[in-house]
């Protein structure tokens, strides 16, 4: 990545604070000016019972699937206040990405597949090669998700138990500050959305109509799809659905411009 590219280039992270800080200091690397305006906050479970009756029965489960970082440590957190040990885990582990796979790495654990694209369809062709009949697999993840990968594994034969680990929430103040953020005479040269929960909340907060004038980055199709269903136009979407492609997707836009 180019020191300096961003140079003056203000761009909002609307990721949760807890998350925002390594694609905040690696667009301020590059020179832009950051605007942290969390969309999501990232909540405990309303009921960590299904969870817990998981961890419990956590031998008899044949795959995990992690679906993102926070599954990876809520998960953790549970089997702590469970009483169990990571050792107690007889199952293999799929991690939908880098990021989630070092989250898992970062306890120890074995990571035994992760798709090639990092969203549930891919997830799905990477098990293609498995035999899932009668297998029994947990996915500890947000509350409310897409059902892609727990129906598909599901027709192959796998018992799939989908447990809520966290949810996640648009944070009180989200109106007052994108009043403040788009309301002013200079608008962000960027926004970016790391996932359709960024996007939807960021609508509710601001509508899409703030937009105008504004770059919108995203991280991959499922969250472009969700930004065009609310009208908001997607200038540039990462071809590598991570936050270094979501940068790289927009240094590229940068060049095209500059021609």
């Amino acid at each position: 990545m180019r020191e300096g590219a961003l140079a003056g280039i203000r761009i909002v992270v609307t990721r949760a604070r807890e998350q925002a800080g390594e694609l905040s200091a690696k667009l301020a690397s590059l020179g832009a000016e950051v605007i942290e305006f969390p969309t999501i906050e990232i909540r405990p479970a309303e009921d960590y019972g299904p969870l817990d009756d998981a961890i419990r029965r956590i031998a008899s489960y044949d795959w995990i699937i992690f679906t993102s970082v926070n599954g990876v440590r809520f998960f953790a957190e549970r089997m702590q206040c469970c009483g169990l040990t990571m050792a107690a885990l007889r199952a293999r582990i799929c991690a939908i990405g880098p990021a989630t796979r070092r989250a898992v790495e970062a306890l120890g654990l074995k990571v035994d597949l992760m798709p090639q694209q990092y969203v549930a369809e891919s997830l799905v062709a990477a098990f293609e090669g498995e035999d899932l009949a009668g297998k029994r697999i947990l996915i500890p993840r947000a509350a409310i998700a897409r059902d892609v990968a727990p129906a598909a594994l599901a027709s192959r034969g796998a018992h799939v138990d989908v447990v809520e680990a966290y949810r996640t929430a648009a944070p009180d103040d989200a109106p007052g500050r994108a009043a403040q953020i788009f309301g002013g005479d200079r608008k962000p040269d960027w926004i970016t959305f790391t996932s359709s929960s960024t996007v939807t909340n960021f609508v509710a907060a601001a509508g899409a109509g703030s937009l105008a004038g504004v770059r919108v980055a995203s991280i991959g199709p499922v969250t472009t799809a969700t930004a065009r269903r609310h009208g908001i136009d997607v200038t540039v979407e990462a071809s590598k659905f991570t936050t270094d492609g979501l940068i790289e997707a927009i240094l590229q836009y940068g060049c095209r411009v500059d021609s």
